[in-house]
Protein backbone atom coordinates (compact mmCIF):
# COMPACT_ATOMS: atom_id res chain seq x y z
CA UNK A 1 0.00 0.00 0.00
CA UNK A 2 1.67 3.35 -1.19
CA UNK A 3 0.05 6.62 -1.20
CA UNK A 4 2.31 8.73 -3.03
CA UNK A 5 0.44 12.25 -1.89
CA UNK A 6 2.01 13.07 1.37
CA UNK A 7 -0.91 14.61 3.83
CA UNK A 8 -0.60 17.48 5.76
CA UNK A 9 -0.67 17.11 10.02
CA UNK A 10 -3.98 18.56 9.79
CA UNK A 11 -5.03 16.94 7.07
CA UNK A 12 -4.05 13.51 9.04
CA UNK A 13 -5.61 14.47 12.14
CA UNK A 14 -9.01 15.31 10.12
CA UNK A 15 -9.03 12.08 8.76
CA UNK A 16 -8.65 10.21 12.30
CA UNK A 17 -10.38 12.30 14.20
CA UNK A 18 -13.77 12.42 11.92
CA UNK A 19 -13.65 8.52 12.95
CA UNK A 20 -13.49 9.48 16.63
CA UNK A 21 -15.14 6.80 18.71
CA UNK A 22 -16.20 7.83 22.49
CA UNK A 23 -16.56 4.54 25.19
CA UNK A 24 -19.18 3.27 27.06
CA UNK A 25 -19.45 3.84 30.90
CA UNK A 26 -19.66 1.97 33.69
CA UNK A 27 -19.56 2.09 37.12
CA UNK A 28 -16.44 1.32 39.62
CA UNK A 29 -15.85 2.24 43.29
CA UNK A 30 -14.84 5.50 44.26
CA UNK A 31 -11.56 4.34 45.65
CA UNK A 32 -10.66 2.95 41.90
CA UNK A 33 -11.86 6.51 40.12
CA UNK A 34 -8.88 8.42 40.19
CA UNK A 35 -7.45 9.42 37.10
CA UNK A 36 -10.89 8.29 35.04
CA UNK A 37 -13.24 10.73 33.49
CA UNK A 38 -17.41 10.99 34.98
CA UNK A 39 -19.55 9.80 32.92
CA UNK A 40 -22.32 11.44 35.18
CA UNK A 41 -23.50 14.44 36.76
CA UNK A 42 -22.80 14.44 40.46
CA UNK A 43 -25.23 15.89 42.53
CA UNK A 44 -24.80 16.34 46.44
CA UNK A 45 -26.94 14.08 48.35
CA UNK A 46 -25.53 15.88 52.03
CA UNK A 47 -24.51 19.60 52.94
CA UNK A 48 -20.65 20.05 53.48
CA UNK A 49 -20.01 20.45 56.32
CA UNK A 50 -23.42 19.27 57.08
CA UNK A 51 -23.23 21.31 60.56
CA UNK A 52 -21.43 25.12 61.59
CA UNK A 53 -18.48 22.92 63.12
CA UNK A 54 -15.25 24.51 64.91
CA UNK A 55 -12.22 25.02 62.52
CA UNK A 56 -9.65 24.16 65.15
CA UNK A 57 -9.18 22.96 68.06
CA UNK A 58 -9.80 26.03 71.24
CA UNK A 59 -13.17 26.84 73.40
CA UNK A 60 -16.35 27.51 71.78
CA UNK A 61 -17.78 30.70 73.60
CA UNK A 62 -20.06 34.29 72.54
CA UNK A 63 -17.53 36.05 70.60
CA UNK A 64 -19.55 39.48 72.32
CA UNK A 65 -18.20 37.74 75.56
CA UNK A 66 -14.32 38.11 74.24
CA UNK A 67 -14.31 41.40 73.24
CA UNK A 68 -11.48 43.59 75.31
CA UNK A 69 -9.03 40.50 76.24
CA UNK A 70 -5.63 40.80 75.98
CA UNK A 71 -2.12 40.18 78.10
CA UNK A 72 -2.84 42.90 80.18
CA UNK A 73 -6.31 42.50 80.56
CA UNK A 74 -7.76 38.50 80.30
CA UNK A 75 -10.89 37.28 81.05
CA UNK A 76 -11.73 34.26 82.88
CA UNK A 77 -14.69 31.99 81.53
CA UNK A 78 -16.67 28.84 82.81
CA UNK A 79 -15.81 25.70 81.23
CA UNK A 80 -19.31 23.68 80.94
CA UNK A 81 -18.49 20.78 78.60
CA UNK A 82 -15.83 18.87 76.01
CA UNK A 83 -17.02 18.35 72.80
CA UNK A 84 -14.53 15.46 70.99
CA UNK A 85 -14.34 14.94 67.06
CA UNK A 86 -17.52 12.76 66.00
CA UNK A 87 -20.00 13.66 69.09
CA UNK A 88 -22.00 16.83 69.80
CA UNK A 89 -23.20 18.97 73.44
CA UNK A 90 -26.36 19.17 74.89
CA UNK A 91 -25.06 22.06 76.83
CA UNK A 92 -25.92 25.89 75.68
CA UNK A 93 -23.47 28.40 75.68
CA UNK A 94 -23.79 31.04 78.10
CA UNK A 95 -22.66 34.05 79.05
CA UNK A 96 -18.98 34.54 79.92
CA UNK A 97 -19.21 30.36 79.60
CA UNK A 98 -16.64 27.79 77.04
CA UNK A 99 -17.26 24.75 75.80
CA UNK A 100 -13.62 22.70 74.94
CA UNK A 101 -14.16 22.07 71.25
CA UNK A 102 -11.57 19.75 68.88
CA UNK A 103 -11.19 20.54 65.55
CA UNK A 104 -14.12 18.88 63.03
CA UNK A 105 -17.05 19.23 65.79
CA UNK A 106 -20.20 20.32 66.08
CA UNK A 107 -20.64 24.32 67.29
CA UNK A 108 -22.65 24.23 70.36
CA UNK A 109 -25.95 26.29 70.69
CA UNK A 110 -25.13 29.92 72.18
CA UNK A 111 -21.66 29.47 70.58
CA UNK A 112 -20.62 31.64 67.44
CA UNK A 113 -16.70 31.68 67.57
CA UNK A 114 -13.90 29.70 68.64
CA UNK A 115 -10.84 31.02 70.52
CA UNK A 116 -7.56 29.05 69.98
CA UNK A 117 -6.12 26.98 72.87
CA UNK A 118 -3.07 28.99 72.28
CA UNK A 119 -4.53 32.28 73.85
CA UNK A 120 -5.71 30.49 76.49
CA UNK A 121 -4.79 28.76 79.88
CA UNK A 122 -6.42 26.55 81.90
CA UNK A 123 -7.28 25.73 86.18
CA UNK A 124 -9.84 23.44 87.18
CA UNK A 125 -13.17 24.70 84.98
CA UNK A 126 -11.76 27.88 84.41
CA UNK A 127 -10.25 29.05 81.55
CA UNK A 128 -8.00 32.43 80.98
CA UNK A 129 -8.45 34.29 77.78
CA UNK A 130 -5.67 36.97 75.90
CA UNK A 131 -6.96 37.25 73.01
CA UNK A 132 -10.44 38.07 71.53
CA UNK A 133 -12.42 36.28 68.54
CA UNK A 134 -15.16 38.34 66.26
CA UNK A 135 -18.34 36.44 65.49
CA UNK A 136 -17.94 33.54 63.14
CA UNK A 137 -14.10 32.96 63.76
CA UNK A 138 -12.66 29.74 62.85
CA UNK A 139 -15.78 28.40 62.42
CA UNK A 140 -16.43 26.31 59.09
CA UNK A 141 -20.49 27.14 58.37
CA UNK A 142 -23.11 24.67 57.08
CA UNK A 143 -22.76 24.47 53.58
CA UNK A 144 -19.69 26.42 53.02
CA UNK A 145 -18.28 24.32 50.63
CA UNK A 146 -21.29 22.63 48.64
CA UNK A 147 -25.32 22.03 49.56
CA UNK A 148 -27.67 19.46 49.23
CA UNK A 149 -28.85 19.25 45.27
CA UNK A 150 -25.76 21.14 44.14
CA UNK A 151 -24.43 19.75 40.74
CA UNK A 152 -20.36 19.79 42.03
CA UNK A 153 -18.99 18.06 38.85
CA UNK A 154 -20.07 17.82 35.46
CA UNK A 155 -19.95 14.83 33.05
CA UNK A 156 -16.62 14.54 31.31
CA UNK A 157 -14.79 15.95 34.62
CA UNK A 158 -10.91 14.45 34.77
CA UNK A 159 -11.08 12.68 38.92
CA UNK A 160 -7.94 14.25 39.96
CA UNK A 161 -7.73 13.24 43.69
CA UNK A 162 -9.36 17.28 44.85
CA UNK A 163 -12.29 15.95 42.78
CA UNK A 164 -12.31 12.21 44.50
CA UNK A 165 -12.74 14.67 47.96
CA UNK A 166 -15.54 16.52 46.42
CA UNK A 167 -17.48 13.48 45.01
CA UNK A 168 -16.87 11.52 48.91
CA UNK A 169 -18.44 14.85 50.22
CA UNK A 170 -21.41 14.35 48.06
CA UNK A 171 -21.61 11.15 49.24
CA UNK A 172 -20.83 9.21 46.35
CA UNK A 173 -19.38 5.69 47.07
CA UNK A 174 -19.10 4.84 43.45
CA UNK A 175 -19.49 6.20 40.48
CA UNK A 176 -20.27 6.22 36.92
CA UNK A 177 -17.25 6.72 34.55
CA UNK A 178 -15.97 6.04 30.88
CA UNK A 179 -14.58 2.56 30.36
CA UNK A 180 -11.11 2.53 29.82
CA UNK A 181 -10.21 2.08 25.94
CA UNK A 182 -8.27 -1.87 25.19
CA UNK A 183 -5.87 -1.58 22.98
CA UNK A 184 -3.72 -4.25 21.50
CA UNK A 185 -0.42 -2.84 20.35
CA UNK A 186 0.98 -5.53 17.57
CA UNK A 187 4.79 -5.56 16.96
CA UNK A 188 6.24 -6.57 13.67
CA UNK A 189 9.69 -7.19 12.96
CA UNK A 190 11.68 -10.66 12.34
CA UNK A 191 14.96 -8.65 13.33
CA UNK A 192 13.37 -7.91 17.00
CA UNK A 193 14.32 -9.94 19.81
CA UNK A 194 13.56 -9.28 23.97
CA UNK A 195 15.75 -7.25 26.10
CA UNK A 196 18.73 -9.78 27.10
CA UNK A 197 22.22 -9.01 28.47
CA UNK A 198 23.69 -11.26 25.81
CA UNK A 199 25.23 -10.53 22.41
CA UNK A 200 23.05 -10.25 19.92
CA UNK A 201 23.26 -12.38 16.59
CA UNK A 202 23.62 -10.28 13.54
CA UNK A 203 20.28 -8.61 12.40
CA UNK A 204 19.39 -8.72 15.48
CA UNK A 205 17.75 -5.82 17.44
CA UNK A 206 16.20 -5.18 20.79
CA UNK A 207 12.43 -4.59 20.64
CA UNK A 208 12.17 -1.48 23.04
CA UNK A 209 8.65 0.19 20.98
CA UNK A 210 6.84 -2.83 22.78
CA UNK A 211 8.14 -0.76 26.43
CA UNK A 212 7.63 3.01 25.52
CA UNK A 213 4.55 2.46 23.22
CA UNK A 214 2.84 0.31 25.87
CA UNK A 215 3.47 2.76 28.31
CA UNK A 216 2.69 5.46 26.29
CA UNK A 217 -0.88 3.83 25.68
CA UNK A 218 -0.89 3.37 29.88
CA UNK A 219 -0.35 6.98 30.37
CA UNK A 220 -3.47 7.87 28.04
CA UNK A 221 -5.53 6.07 30.35
CA UNK A 222 -6.13 3.40 28.08
CA UNK A 223 -5.09 -0.35 28.98
CA UNK A 224 -3.05 -2.69 26.84
CA UNK A 225 -2.09 -6.34 25.59
CA UNK A 226 0.84 -6.85 23.33
CA UNK A 227 1.12 -9.22 20.27
CA UNK A 228 3.55 -10.20 18.20
CA UNK A 229 3.59 -10.69 14.04
CA UNK A 230 6.10 -11.97 11.88
CA UNK A 231 6.77 -9.59 8.64
CA UNK A 232 4.18 -11.56 6.32
CA UNK A 233 1.00 -10.56 4.84
CA UNK A 234 -0.47 -13.70 6.32
CA UNK A 235 0.68 -13.52 9.73
CA UNK A 236 0.34 -9.73 10.27
CA UNK A 237 -3.46 -10.37 8.65
CA UNK A 238 -4.42 -12.81 11.53
CA UNK A 239 -2.97 -10.30 14.45
CA UNK A 240 -4.72 -7.56 13.06
CA UNK A 241 -7.78 -9.20 12.11
CA UNK A 242 -7.90 -10.86 15.53
CA UNK A 243 -7.11 -7.75 17.35
CA UNK A 244 -9.68 -5.78 15.74
CA UNK A 245 -12.69 -7.81 16.86
CA UNK A 246 -11.73 -7.91 20.33
CA UNK A 247 -9.91 -4.48 20.84
CA UNK A 248 -11.33 -1.04 20.73
CA UNK A 249 -8.30 -0.03 18.84
CA UNK A 250 -4.98 -1.47 17.47
CA UNK A 251 -1.58 -0.22 16.96
CA UNK A 252 0.78 -1.76 15.22
CA UNK A 253 4.96 -0.74 15.16
CA UNK A 254 7.49 -1.60 12.46
CA UNK A 255 6.04 -2.15 8.62
CA UNK A 256 5.06 1.44 7.48
CA UNK A 257 7.95 2.68 5.32
CA UNK A 258 6.72 4.10 2.17
CA UNK A 259 8.62 1.05 0.52
CA UNK A 260 8.48 -2.71 -0.88
CA UNK A 261 8.12 -5.37 1.42
CA UNK A 262 5.91 -3.14 4.46
CA UNK A 263 3.07 -5.41 4.76
CA UNK A 264 0.42 -3.30 7.60
CA UNK A 265 -0.97 -1.19 5.42
CA UNK A 266 -1.70 -3.50 2.71
CA UNK A 267 -2.99 -5.70 5.19
CA UNK A 268 -5.59 -2.95 6.32
CA UNK A 269 -6.37 -2.20 2.88
CA UNK A 270 -7.18 -5.85 2.50
CA UNK A 271 -9.54 -6.23 5.74
CA UNK A 272 -10.91 -2.73 5.92
CA UNK A 273 -10.13 1.25 4.51
CA UNK A 274 -6.73 2.88 4.59
CA UNK A 275 -7.45 6.94 5.55
CA UNK A 276 -4.16 8.03 5.50
CA UNK A 277 -0.35 6.52 4.45
CA UNK A 278 2.82 9.19 5.02
CA UNK A 279 2.32 12.83 6.57
CA UNK A 280 4.56 15.48 6.00
CA UNK A 281 6.41 15.29 9.15
CA UNK A 282 9.60 14.70 10.95
CA UNK A 283 10.18 12.81 12.52
CA UNK A 284 7.90 10.08 11.43
CA UNK A 285 6.42 10.68 8.21
CA UNK A 286 5.34 6.60 7.16
CA UNK A 287 2.54 7.04 9.61
CA UNK A 288 -0.63 4.93 8.39
CA UNK A 289 -4.05 4.72 9.73
CA UNK A 290 -7.16 2.81 8.72
CA UNK A 291 -10.40 1.41 9.63
CA UNK A 292 -10.76 -3.08 10.73
CA UNK A 293 -13.96 -3.66 11.34
CA UNK A 294 -14.96 -0.44 12.73
CA UNK A 295 -11.98 0.04 14.62
CA UNK A 296 -9.29 2.44 14.29
CA UNK A 297 -5.69 0.82 13.69
CA UNK A 298 -2.24 3.34 13.67
CA UNK A 299 0.21 2.26 12.19
CA UNK A 300 4.07 3.10 13.90
CA UNK A 301 6.95 3.28 12.37
CA UNK A 302 9.44 0.76 13.88
CA UNK A 303 12.19 3.59 14.78
CA UNK A 304 11.46 4.21 18.45
CA UNK A 305 11.33 8.02 18.29
CA UNK A 306 9.24 8.42 15.54
CA UNK A 307 6.51 5.79 16.94
CA UNK A 308 6.82 7.94 20.11
CA UNK A 309 6.27 11.32 17.78
CA UNK A 310 3.57 9.89 16.09
CA UNK A 311 1.51 8.54 19.31
CA UNK A 312 1.81 11.81 20.42
CA UNK A 313 0.52 13.86 17.38
CA UNK A 314 -2.47 10.97 16.86
CA UNK A 315 -3.22 8.18 18.88
CA UNK A 316 -2.69 10.13 22.03
CA UNK A 317 -5.80 13.22 21.16
CA UNK A 318 -7.64 9.68 20.30
CA UNK A 319 -7.62 7.70 23.17
CA UNK A 320 -8.27 10.71 25.30
CA UNK A 321 -11.48 11.79 23.71
CA UNK A 322 -12.68 8.08 23.41
CA UNK A 323 -12.47 8.63 27.53
CA UNK A 324 -15.07 11.81 27.45
CA UNK A 325 -11.86 13.98 27.73
CA UNK A 326 -11.10 16.97 25.37
CA UNK A 327 -7.13 16.94 24.71
CA UNK A 328 -5.30 19.29 22.07
CA UNK A 329 -1.66 20.29 22.45
CA UNK A 330 -0.71 23.34 25.17
CA UNK A 331 1.34 25.05 23.31
CA UNK A 332 3.58 28.04 24.85
CA UNK A 333 6.00 30.49 23.54
CA UNK A 334 9.60 30.54 24.46
CA UNK A 335 12.54 32.39 23.08
CA UNK A 336 15.16 29.69 20.91
CA UNK A 337 18.69 29.26 22.08
CA UNK A 338 19.53 28.43 18.70
CA UNK A 339 18.81 28.31 15.20
CA UNK A 340 16.69 25.68 14.25
CA UNK A 341 16.45 24.98 9.99
CA UNK A 342 13.24 23.31 9.05
CA UNK A 343 11.53 23.05 5.22
CA UNK A 344 8.47 24.60 3.93
CA UNK A 345 5.41 22.19 3.53
CA UNK A 346 6.61 19.84 6.96
CA UNK A 347 5.60 19.95 10.49
CA UNK A 348 8.45 19.96 12.28
CA UNK A 349 8.21 18.08 16.06
CA UNK A 350 11.56 18.51 17.62
CA UNK A 351 13.29 17.28 21.00
CA UNK A 352 14.33 20.25 22.96
CA UNK A 353 15.43 20.79 26.43
CA UNK A 354 12.92 23.77 27.51
CA UNK A 355 12.54 25.81 30.82
CA UNK A 356 10.28 29.61 32.07
CA UNK A 357 12.09 31.43 29.23
CA UNK A 358 14.22 29.58 26.56
CA UNK A 359 14.19 26.35 24.28
CA UNK A 360 16.99 24.48 23.20
CA UNK A 361 17.06 21.74 20.41
CA UNK A 362 18.69 17.99 21.58
CA UNK A 363 18.86 16.76 18.31
CA UNK A 364 17.05 17.75 15.17
CA UNK A 365 17.69 14.35 13.60
CA UNK A 366 17.75 10.61 13.71
CA UNK A 367 14.56 8.63 14.46
CA UNK A 368 16.00 5.96 16.29
CA UNK A 369 17.84 7.46 18.78
CA UNK A 370 16.06 6.95 21.71
CA UNK A 371 18.31 8.83 24.36
CA UNK A 372 17.54 12.06 22.30
CA UNK A 373 13.78 11.84 24.02
CA UNK A 374 15.32 10.89 27.85
CA UNK A 375 17.93 14.04 27.40
CA UNK A 376 14.41 16.30 26.14
CA UNK A 377 11.01 17.51 27.91
CA UNK A 378 9.04 18.81 25.33
CA UNK A 379 9.06 19.53 21.17
CA UNK A 380 9.38 22.46 19.67
CA UNK A 381 7.00 22.58 16.86
CA UNK A 382 8.09 24.30 13.55
CA UNK A 383 4.63 24.59 11.26
CA UNK A 384 4.68 23.88 7.92
CA UNK A 385 4.82 27.64 6.93
CA UNK A 386 7.81 28.28 8.64
CA UNK A 387 11.13 27.36 6.83
CA UNK A 388 12.52 27.57 10.29
CA UNK A 389 13.98 29.61 13.52
CA UNK A 390 16.60 32.21 13.99
CA UNK A 391 18.49 32.60 17.28
CA UNK A 392 16.19 34.36 20.04
CA UNK A 393 13.01 33.91 17.63
CA UNK A 394 9.67 33.26 19.87
CA UNK A 395 9.13 29.56 19.08
CA UNK A 396 6.15 27.06 20.15
CA UNK A 397 6.96 24.63 22.19
CA UNK A 398 5.06 21.95 23.88
CA UNK A 399 5.85 20.52 27.19
CA UNK A 400 5.81 16.66 27.54
CA UNK A 401 4.46 16.49 31.10
CA UNK A 402 1.69 18.72 29.46
CA UNK A 403 0.29 15.61 27.35
CA UNK A 404 0.20 13.25 29.94
CA UNK A 405 -2.93 11.44 31.58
Amino acid sequence: MFLSKLDSINEAREKIYSHQKVMGSEVVPLKEAHKRVLAEEILSFHDSPPFDKSAMDGFAVKAENTFGASNSAPKTFKIVDMIGAGSESNKTVGENEAIIIATGAPIPDGADAVLMKEYTTTEGDEVTITSQVTPGENVSPKAEDIKKGDVVLPPNTFIRYQEMGLIASAGYGEVKVYEKPRVKLIITGNELVEPTKEDLKPAQIINSNQFTISSMIEDSGAVFSIGRARDTFEDVKIAIEEASKEYDVVMTTGGTALSKGDVVLDVVEDLGEVLLHGVSIRPGKPFGAGIVNDTMVFAFSGQPVAAMSQFDMFARKYLFEMQGRKFDFEIVERVSQLKIPSQLGRTDFIRAVSDDDTAKHVLNRGSGIIRSMVEANSYIIIDENDEGYQKDDIIDVVFFDSMTW
